[in-house]
Order: C-alpha cells, then structure tokens, then sequence
C-alpha cells in the first residue's frame, strides 16, 4: 500500500517575485520522492517551451497537462477559446481532485487565470470547498484573490528585490524556462 496525507493543506504562492511555481515544483519533487502522487495542472502555460514538460517524463508518479494556447493573454476580457481552456483545465482539476487517484494537486497560474477573468474566485473557491481531506492543493500565480488567501492555511508572497531582467538580460532555458 502507497504512503497518504493524513490531512492535506491548501497553499497558495503568489506575488511579483520569481519563484512562484519552481516552488510547486520542489514541493513536487518532494512528494514523488516519498512515494506520494501528484498531479500538476497548468493554467495559461499549454503550448510554451518549459524546462518542467520534460523533466516531469522522467519521474514516476506527476503527471502534468499544461493548458493554453502558446502566448501570452494581453487583452481583458480574455478571448473565449482562453476562457474555454480554463474552464477545461477546471473540470480536470476538480476530477483529479475526486479520483483518490492522487495526493497532491498543483494548480499553476491559476491565481493568474482569475485576475484575467478566464474563472471566477467563485469557482475556485468551490473547488478549494470541496478538496478530499488527503489531498494536498497547492495554487500558485501573481494576484491571490483574499477569498482564496482567507481559505489557505499556508500562503507564501514572494517578492522580487532585484531581477537581471531589469537590466535587459533575457530568458535563459532551463533557468527561467
């Protein structure tokens, strides 16, 4: 018989600073190493380059699904096939949640998917409501809404001091992607 959570936590990471979902990750890699299962649900991320596609092919036990059109959402209110996709990625969040399939559930970017208005707090809300008692939900992105830092029981901020980007340096693969 696997390992379980006696009781899950909600966390929320969020803020302007770097960091947000490489902490996710760790707690990720953390999980899997202890047997657990974990399950990682990316909002706004699907059709972009990231280092975490590949890494998670050779762990056991995380599965990601990365969902989005491959660019960055600019405009407000968000154009419908990104609010479709959301909702999509939603619908799998609250079924993996329900499986007792898996221990962790990551939601990246979803605080993100909120302020541009392809869920509602609402609907996160409900979802963070009805969260298995063994389940550990993890929620990162820029823009907590208070209803969901109210419901946390762990809420890091992560705040940049000083970033290269500022001076002009670019992206570098498997650094920032």
């Amino acid at each position: 018989m696997r390992e379980r959570l006696d009781k899950g936590l909600v966390q929320v990471y969020t803020g302007e600073g770097k960091g947000k979902t490489s902490a996710a990750f760790g707690l990720a890699l953390r999980a899997v190493g202890r047997g657990l299962r974990v399950f990682v649900i990316q909002f706004i991320k699907g059709g972009f380059d990231y280092g975490e596609l590949y890494a998670v092919k050779h762990l056991p036990n995380l599965e990601l699904r990365a969902f989005g059109q491959g660019k960055f959402i600019t405009q407000v209110p968000a154009n419908e096939k990104d609010v479709e996709l959301a909702k999509e990625a939603l619908t799998l969040a609250k079924r993996v949640m329900q499986s007792d399939e898996w221990d962790v559930l990551i939601l990246d970017e979803v605080n993100v998917a909120i302020h541009l208005g392809l869920l509602s707090v609402q609907e996160v809300v409900d979802l963070i409501k009805a969260k298995p008692t063994r389940v550990e939900l993890v929620m990162t992105g820029r823009y907590a809404p208070k209803e969901i830092v109210e419901l946390a029981d762990l809420v890091t901020e992560m705040k940049e001091i000083k970033h290269p980007f500022a001076k002009g340096a670019n992206p570098r693969k498997g650094i920032e992607y």
